[in-house]
């Protein structure tokens, strides 16, 4: 609750987390080499996501202009596209690519989210303006620049979700993103201090998409696209913001009006920590499986079993999951599952599904692949429990853990060993084993869209953190236009 008179008049000062997140945008340099080299790895693993995401029609149908013809040449460009667009449709289209197959990197706190899906704004407005630049005989802006504006987006939405669950208020992660872009994308454009803080009090008087599409019994496949609505209104905020429109100082602390009374329960959000690097030099990569992050580990130890139970599928009396309660709270699901966003956010067919192939792909969630009888055969045998030393070390702040465990029991009274992973390829406990293989995920992303030149000169550029921050966002951005 704001502690000021609700009855006087007098415009307050910005809430100080509008101040904070403006200083941190406007005055604080980005010299740890640890982010931006894990920054450029983000680059190529969330570009990897959105490449894959054009095989599927039902993304592919929201790309392109709000209305046929309304494109702008010489405007932004969405990779693997020959779309040119105004960088707020741009950012809807790249947000939507990166997130479609829940694939891309994860935070996991207090709330959960998606920090690279700031990446549909930044990239968006940073070849908008560099194209720009180039037409006007300016400076070029870089791709060290777009990787900046990463780390301190990533830093923004990461920081905010340490301490601050607003799934349990039933808001969605998605306007942290509308926050950390909206901040970024009106410092790129030439924003100063008031302006970022009266786009981002703009941003949080939105208030916030409810959680309804990610949830029983209407799970669907807005949660694709959401993040990609998101970060293209963090660019319409920062534009609107330019041109002089005023802000609301106390967006937040209001009494009775303001965002912690009207949706956070009357409290004021909680930070451990200031902003600096650290959620970029500790993001999670979803390297191998396009699953949920809660359950990314169950995957990795039901492929460990698939060796040992997939001759024997008739004889399981039951396999027991132990998770972390966010899992229990997101993923544990019984019953019908009817889209592939249903199933991605499923404990239980994530796990049965590699259990029973020895693989997961985003393809296992189409409903050819789920009309298998075996899967929900499986589904129904499955206990989830929640393992509260999963929970504990899932919240401590030294360790971040996502642990599962999987055990399948059979029907004469044996079982399988118990496989427990505590915390998947993509941690950054596991950096070294997980980065060629995020690597390699880039390449055979992209290979397959792009004219061999073109696919050459990218994993060349980006196979070098000089070079490629050195580069044009103009040149970069060309190498992956498609012609249609």
């Amino acid at each position: 609750m704001s502690c000021f008179d609700a009855k006087s008049t007098r415009r307050p000062g910005p809430d100080q987390v509008l101040q904070d997140i403006a200083d941190y945008v406007t005055g604080v340099e980005i010299d740890s080499g640890l982010a931006l080299s894990t920054a450029r790895y983000c680059l190529m693993d969330t570009l990897a996501c959105g490449f894959q995401a054009l095989d599927y029609p039902a993304c592919t149908g929201l790309l392109g202009p709000v209305v046929q013809g309304a494109t702008m040449s010489g405007g932004s460009r969405v990779p693997g596209t020959s779309y040119e667009l105004d960088p707020v449709q741009a950012a809807f289209n790249i947000g939507a690519m990166v997130r479609w197959l829940d694939f891309n990197d994860t935070w996991l706190a207090a709330e959960w989210g998606h920090p690279s899906d700031n990446l549909g704004g930044i990239l968006a407005v940073a070849d908008y303006l560099d194209r720009k630049n180039l037409a006007e005989g300016k400076a070029p802006i870089t791709i060290r620049e777009v990787l900046v504006a990463m780390v301190k987006a990533h830093e923004i939405q990461g920081v905010l979700a340490l301490e601050n669950s607003f799934n349990q208020v039933g808001l969605d992660h998605v306007l942290l993103v509308r926050v950390a872009t909206t901040a970024v994308v009106t410092r790129m454009l030439g924003g100063g201090r008031e302006h970022i803080i009266n786009a981002l009090s703009n941003a949080w008087i939105d208030g916030g998409a409810l959680r309804t599409y990610r949830h029983a019994p209407n799970t669907g496949s807005r949660k694709s696209w959401a993040a990609g609505d998101a970060t293209s209104r963090g660019v319409r905020h920062a534009l609107i913001a330019m041109t002089g429109e005023m802000g609301y100082p106390s967006a937040l602390s209001a009494p009775k009006w303001g965002f912690y009374d009207v949706l956070f329960k009357g409290k004021p959000f909680t930070f451990p920590q200031g902003l600096g690097s650290y959620v970029m030099e500790n993001v999670l990569f979803k390297i191998s499986y396009p699953a949920e992050f809660h359950g990314q580990t169950s995957v990795e130890a039901a492929m460990t079993l698939h060796p040992r139970v997939k001759d024997r599928l008739d004889e399981i009396d039951k396999v027991v999951i132990e998770t972390q309660e966010p899992a229990v709270r997101i993923l544990d699901k019984t019953g019908p599952l009817d889209n592939p966003a249903d199933r991605d956010h499923c404990i239980q067919y994530m796990t049965a599904v590699p259990l029973i192939f020895g693989r997961l792909s985003a393809a296992d969630y189409e409903d050819g692949m789920a009309a298998d009888p075996r899967i929900d055969a499986l589904r129904a045998r499955m206990e989830v429990r929640e393992n509260e030393g999963f929970t504990r070390d899932y919240y401590d702040a030294g360790k971040r853990y996502i642990g599962n465990a999987v055990q399948v029991f059979f029907k004469d009274g044996t079982a399988s060993e118990r496989i427990e992973v505590q915390f998947p390829i993509g941690h950054p406990r596991r950096r070294e084993e997980g980065i060629p293989l995020l690597v390699k995920k880039f390449e055979t992303s992209i290979r397959d869209r792009l004219t061999g030149g073109q696919f050459s000169a990218l994993t060349a550029l980006c196979s070098s953190q000089a070079g490629l921050e050195s580069t044009p966002v103009n040149q970069f951005m060309a190498l992956m236009v498609r012609a249609d």
